[in-house]
């Protein structure tokens, strides 16, 4: 059977593991699962661009945001993520240019000098998770195997099945490194190599 969607990848999760006597409690240990796929995973499928808005610098993160991939300013010109300390201290309340720098305070992106500019923020977003009534996703269309092994992780863990557990994670990462694999030759299959420095 293929795994084309969430109630197929729970079936096969179930025979998998061997337990259907705990299928009520899988919706939960996918969001487990979920939970530790977006602490690791980084590929391109995960990249969103959006527009944020700034107020006195200070702009709302998008509710899916991971990690900045690259933030510019409303020229277009890339900013550099600095610390907080960095930002305060080098920027202060300095305002009426363009942002230079940026720094991340929880849901908050700080744009320094101080800007009512919007910023172009590309960023790794949450894979979106699986639920009946959003059935499908990127990642369970393009690496099916990687949702089943870690469900089935999940699954193990619970039921304090070393073996199983160990077994599991064991397909999961060779899933995921087939998937990075994948992702990096798709990125770079095509570029050329270039040599830093002077040339003789």
């Amino acid at each position: 059977m293929t795994i084309s969607d969430y109630a197929s990848l729970l079936v096969d999760a179930g025979e998998y593991s061997g337990r259907e006597d705990i299928a009520h409690i899988y919706p939960r240990l996918l969001g487990l699962a979920e939970l530790k796929l977006n602490r690791g995973l980084r590929v391109a499928d995960m990249e969103v661009t959006d527009e944020i808005s700034l107020v006195d610098g200070d702009g709302t993160l998008p509710p899916d945001f991971l990690e900045a991939r690259e933030v510019k300013n409303a020229a277009g010109i890339p900013i550099r993520a600095v610390s907080l300390q960095q930002l305060t201290n080098s920027y202060m309340d300095r305002s009426g240019t363009a942002p230079i720098g940026y720094a991340i305070v929880g849901s908050t992106i700080k744009a320094r000098p101080i800007s009512d500019q919007d910023l172009t923020v590309t960023y790794y977003g949450r894979i979106p998770a699986l639920t009946p009534s959003n059935p499908t996703n990127w990642l369970l269309e393009k690496a099916p195997d990687v949702y089943l092994f870690a469900l089935v992780y999940e699954i193990a863990v619970w039921g304090k099945n070393v073996d199983g557990a160990t077994a599991a994670q064991q397909l999961m990462m060779m899933a995921l490194s087939g998937l990075k694999i994948e992702d990096e030759r798709s990125r770079w299959g095509n570029a050329q190599l270039v040599v830093g420095g002077p040339t003789p």
